[in-house]
């Protein structure tokens, strides 16, 4: 391989790391991933001191073009939009911050930043850069950066997660989601959901799916139990790794259905996302490298 070949392909996951915390969309980030290659390819690396900054502020300059237009395709969007979940190996897991960086309840944390906050949120708390590093990825100043990530880090910490939670956790959690699944019995499920938990579902006008976000315990057990009820012969669960973290795969009469991820503080289930819509599923069939 040439230089540039080379240095892209040592860097790609990291790449498409950054680009999909930024976008929450596997496709996009790809796409950002092309755009991203293509201007390298013309970069004289002679003058290039550190490759893999220089590839991050590419990926980030392009990955916030990108945010803004994906941000006026979601006002379009049908239904409640999920972020594009993956099917990660067993490594992103053990990397607590990058598994909590990517799991699907930061995502949505991250949806409520403006696209400069979440830029700079990402590469700072996620990938660790300078704010000398950042100030070029997004056009201003190391002091503005420094100043853009204080208010990015108080307003996602006010809406975090927030405890640390344990695999062990989340494994509790699907399993009584899994047993009502397969059995059609919600009183597997009450005792794990808080009271106060939210249901959303991702159907992208192409599959049935709740309109808007269910609240409630009482009202989340009722909807389920009348859809479960209808599924539960036909439906077989797989528990898997998605964003870094235990989740589902469900079939049903053997074809890929949903997938299921859930938010968890204090032991209970407080977000409960189910992705249908079938263009956000094709990133689950094999594992998703990621690394910072």
């Amino acid at each position: 391989m040439d230089a540039a070949t080379e240095a892209f392909v040592a860097h790609r996951n990291l790449l498409f790391t950054v680009a999909y915390e930024m976008l929450g969309s596997a496709a996009d980030a790809e796409d950002v991933l092309q755009e991203t290659w293509l201007r390298w390819v013309g970069v004289n690396l002679g003058g290039v001191r550190d490759q893999r900054a220089y590839l991050v502020r590419i990926v980030t300059r392009q990955s916030l073009d990108r945010l803004r237009a994906l941000g006026r395709r979601k006002e379009s969007y049908v239904g409640s939009w999920l972020p594009e979940p993956l099917l990660t190996a067993p490594d992103v897991a053990e990397d607590i911050e990058l598994a909590d960086s990517v799991s699907m309840a930061m995502l949505l944390v991250l949806e409520t930043l403006a696209p400069i906050e979440r830029a700079v949120f990402v590469l700072r708390e996620v990938f660790d850069l300078s704010y000398a590093e950042i100030a070029q990825a997004v056009d201003r100043t190391p002091a503005a950066a420094r100043q853009i990530a204080h208010r990015a880090r108080g307003h996602v910490a006010a809406r975090r997660p927030r405890d640390t939670v344990s695999a062990a956790e989340t494994r509790t959690a699907l399993r009584a989601f899994q047993r009502a699944i397969e059995t059609g019995e919600v009183r597997h499920l009450v005792e794990v959901l808080a009271p106060d938990v939210v249901l959303v579902g991702d159907g992208g006008g192409v599959k049935q799916a709740v309109p808007r976000p269910i609240v409630g315990a009482d009202k989340v057990t009722r909807l389920l139990g009348t859809g479960l009820t209808r599924l539960a012969a036909r439906a077989s669960v797989e528990p898997v790794q998605i964003n870094g973290r235990p989740g589902l795969m469900v079939r049903v009469d053997g074809e890929l259905d949903s997938v299921v991820a859930l938010r968890i503080d204090g032991g209970l289930i407080t977000g409960l996302y189910v992705v249908r819509n079938p263009e956000k599923l094709s990133r689950v069939g094999e594992e998703t490298l990621l690394s910072r």
